[in-house]
């Protein structure tokens, strides 16, 4: 059972910075991916970043410019930096962490999902 755990949102006011850390229970760098997802009320769950086994990373359009997301293997975390965040930004963020297997010709994805901290941009 792999434990995801937020931590550091909050409220802030337009343009302004926060960033998110993300403590995993076991090597960071044993997941295929992680990455940070964000939901608002009545939508689906949407990625925003994600970091691969190999550091190459992908941005939602939205984030592109403002977000980035690093994993720190040493102390088993992976964090969004967001900076001039907007009113839009708002919303619970979720990290995740996808362990991959695969058995014979079938790929298996095993999700994993942090329990969300809500981040509140507004003035």
């Amino acid at each position: 059972q792999v434990q995801l755990v937020e931590s550091g949102g909050g409220l802030v006011q337009p343009g302004g910075s926060l960033k998110l850390s993300c403590s995993a229970s076991r090597s960071v760098g044993s997941f295929n991916s992680m990455g940070w997802y964000r939901q608002t009320p009545g939508n689906q769950r949407e990625l925003i970043a994600e970091i691969k086994r190999d550091r190459t990373t992908n941005f939602a359009g939205a984030v592109r410019d403002r977000f980035t997301i690093a994993r720190d293997d040493a102390e088993n975390t992976v964090s969004l930096q967001m900076n001039s965040l907007k009113p839009e930004d708002t919303a619970v963020y979720y990290c995740h962490a996808l362990i991959v297997t695969n058995k014979g010709w079938t790929r298996y994805n095993n999700d994993n999902w942090g329990q969300g901290t809500q981040v509140t941009v507004s003035s």
